[in-house]
């Protein structure tokens, strides 16, 4: 189907809440015994999406509105309860290999060395020698020279990002999902992570990225697109393609004013 990479057709979620229903004086959410049945709460709402191979596309939206799930759905993790996830015109049915999930709270295995965690994503590399070089490379890549014999807890919050980001690039992901990558890091790590987000790009142009933030200049300077989910349960309020070329300015007109429409769509309106 052209160059379309992931499409999603009519998703939608539900999670139940784990309690019963407490509007029982109507007879709602009893059984014949008249035990209390669980409830659901609607998460997303009809999603219908599609991006291309080798595109950028962040997701923005309140907080709790339902971007770490739509990533899960991608990913595998979960299942919709209506509508159907395609990568490659292929019905998701699971978790799969080549498609990398970058976690908000971290992934890195606290028993191994940086070197190790790296070298995981290397499965591709028969040669126990090769594999380590390999693995240093990407290491060097984002800027953690010396660090292959240390421990996760050895590392600051950002450097352990730095080598879950080269985890991710040594796996020679087909798609890499990233859930808030960079939140709780201090604002110049930020900056630095943001720089070798863009150079990724240029590495793996084949690779389709979906990047959840809340940082919507961010968003601007990484993404080809921005998704902005409503409220809960979400539906897709907002889609915007930037056709700036990296690098970008936020001080740009364009990005200046498609900056102010996006905080609009999110509700603010004063502090800009």
């Amino acid at each position: 189907m052209g160059n379309n990479k992931i499409r999603l057709e009519g998703v939608s979620v539900e999670y139940g809440t784990g309690k019963g229903c407490r509007r029982s004086w109507f007879g709602r959410g009893k059984s014949a015994g008249g035990t209390v049945a669980p409830s659901t709460r609607l998460v997303l709402d009809d999603i219908s999406l599609e991006i291309e191979r080798g595109e950028f596309v962040s997701i923005l939206g309140h907080s709790g509105c339902g971007k770490s799930t739509l990533l899960k759905v991608v990913a595998g993790f979960t299942q919709p309860v209506r509508g159907r996830v395609l990568i490659d015109d292929q019905k998701v049915k699971g978790p799969r290999s080549d498609h990398v999930f970058v976690f908000q709270e971290g992934a890195l295995f606290p028993w191994l060395t940086i070197l190790e965690n790296v070298s995981l994503a290397l499965r591709w590399v028969k040669d126990s020698v090769e594999k380590k070089n390999k693995a240093r490379e990407y290491l060097d890549l984002v800027g953690l020279e010396g660090t292959a014999d240390y421990y996760p807890h050895m590392l600051s919050g950002g450097m352990r990002q730095r080598a879950e980001i080269a985890r991710a690039l040594a796996a020679r992901p087909d798609i890499l999902l990233m859930d808030e990558p960079f939140s709780g890091l201090d604002y110049l790590t930020r900056l630095h992570l943001r720089e070798e987000m863009l150079y990724l790009q240029v590495m793996l142009p084949e690779t389709t990225i979906l990047f959840v933030t809340h940082d919507i200049d961010e968003a601007l300077q990484l993404s080809k697109r921005l998704i902005i989910l409503s409220e809960p349960p979400a539906r897709i309020k907002c889609c915007r393609t930037i056709e700036a070329p990296h690098p970008r300015s936020l001080s740009s007109p364009m990005l200046s004013t498609l900056r102010t429409q996006i905080y609009h769509h999110l509700g603010v309106h004063a502090a800009l």
